[in-house]
């Protein structure tokens, strides 16, 4: 019976020396009951975060046509100026917001990959909500990412000397999480079209309760990093920066007020899951990851509620 108490204290690292007091006891648990409690909402931010990906694609795909969400895109003077918000103006504004308010560097870091990343899979449902162009919404999604993968490995480096990054770790989840679900809508659609319907209202369903759970898990589960902002102007940056997208979105959308509302989210909305893909593989310090999180909090709690104004609002 000594041994095995001998041995329990062993694995506390305390054998040979005085017994941990019983308030030493609860804290070593409490630590360890937190950890394990941070580690499964993470998985279940996890889970909660491909079942809304996966369903609202198959439930735009379901509701779509090939030729709606390719129409909008034929216009020119749209494109390019989707091209030039997300892809010059953003990244650009990132780096000034940084400069002015002289955050730590990999605060800087952070906020720079989220310029540089665009095509958020949420642009649809935000679209949907602020009662937007649909089809344009997920057009103009489906764009951002791909030019994404290919503008990341050749920008970043210029701007951040040293960094690398694979472009297929990025394109992987594109294809698989995003592309092949919205194929299969379209599919159902094009062939099944009575039960793509009937569908539709299910997948709705499950997009919609998976978000309101992605929100809350995921704000849960990284409590402890938006903590770890404070105090640093982290916060105050993610909040210029995603109103900084949404005006520079609303300005460069075109006279349609439908169009205006999806270039507004679109813009504001970053790539979070690009954005991490890089940060998680490119940099040691973990203040990187944890500016492109608390930004990715931030902008849903930001944008949710804005779209909903939006649609009420009628604003243009």
């Amino acid at each position: 019976m000594n041994g095995c108490l001998e041995h329990f204290w062993e694995n506390f690292g305390t054998a040979g020396a005085t017994e941990p007091s019983p308030g030493a006891l609860i804290l070593q648990t409490s630590t360890l009951a937190i950890s394990m409690l941070m580690e499964l909402l993470n998985k279940a931010a996890t889970i909660a975060m491909l079942s809304f990906v996966v369903s609202s694609m198959l439930a735009m795909g379901a509701g779509l046509t090939a030729t709606q969400i390719i129409q909008p895109l034929r216009n020119v003077r749209l494109v390019v100026l989707a091209l030039l918000a997300n892809f010059v103006l953003m990244p650009a504004g990132a780096i000034a917001l940084a400069k002015a308010l002289r955050l730590d560097e990999p605060f800087g870091v952070g906020l720079l990959l989220l310029g540089c990343a665009a095509g958020a899979p949420f642009l649809p449902k935000l679209a949907e909500l602020a009662k937007g162009n649909l089809a344009f919404a997920v057009g103009l999604m489906v764009l951002l990412m791909v030019v994404t993968v290919g503008y990341l490995p050749i920008v970043l480096p210029l701007l951040l000397p040293g960094v690398t990054v694979d472009p297929w770790q990025i394109a992987r989840s594109l294809v698989l999480l995003m592309l092949l679900p919205l194929a299969a809508g379209l599919a159902l659609k094009s062939y099944y079209e009575g039960f793509a319907t009937q569908a539709k209202r299910v997948l709705d369903w499950i997009s919609n309760v998976s978000l309101i759970l992605l929100v809350l898990l995921i704000t849960a589960a990284n409590i402890d990093k938006v903590l770890q902002v404070f105090g640093t102007f982290g916060i105050l940056a993610g909040l210029l920066f995603i109103a900084l997208g949404i005006g520079i979105g609303w300005l460069l959308g075109g006279p349609d007020v439908d169009t205006k509302r999806v270039m507004a989210l679109g813009t504001g909305q970053r790539n979070i899951a690009a954005a991490l893909v890089v940060a998680s593989q490119s940099f040691d310090d973990p203040k990187v990851v944890v500016m492109v999180i608390v930004v990715a909090i931030v902008g849903l709690i930001v944008l949710m509620p804005l779209s909903r104004a939006l649609a009420k609002s009628g604003f243009a």
